[in-house]
């Protein structure tokens, strides 16, 4: 992770332990979960097909440490 990413997951976490109410701390905590989640598959499906492009899905697997059917099924994440 670069240092950018890192200082803005660090504030991203300042961010949520500001909110004093426990419960509503604990409810958005879930609902960043489930959005960064869903982000992160676009995100993980997009370079998955960019990286697709004149290689086989065994090489984009290769390249991403999972197996060749792998790297298919994330890329077809948000299908």
């Amino acid at each position: 992770m670069t240092d950018t990413l890192e200082a803005r997951a660090t504030s991203l976490v300042a961010a949520i332990k500001e909110i004093s109410d426990e419960v509503e701390r604990y409810q958005a905590v879930k609902d960043l979960e489930v959005q960064l989640d869903a982000d992160f598959k676009g995100v993980k499906a997009e370079i998955a097909l960019n990286l697709h492009e004149g290689r086989t899905w065994q090489q984009v697997g290769d390249l991403l440490g999972v197996t060749g059917s792998r790297a298919e099924q994330i890329s077809r994440a948000t299908r």
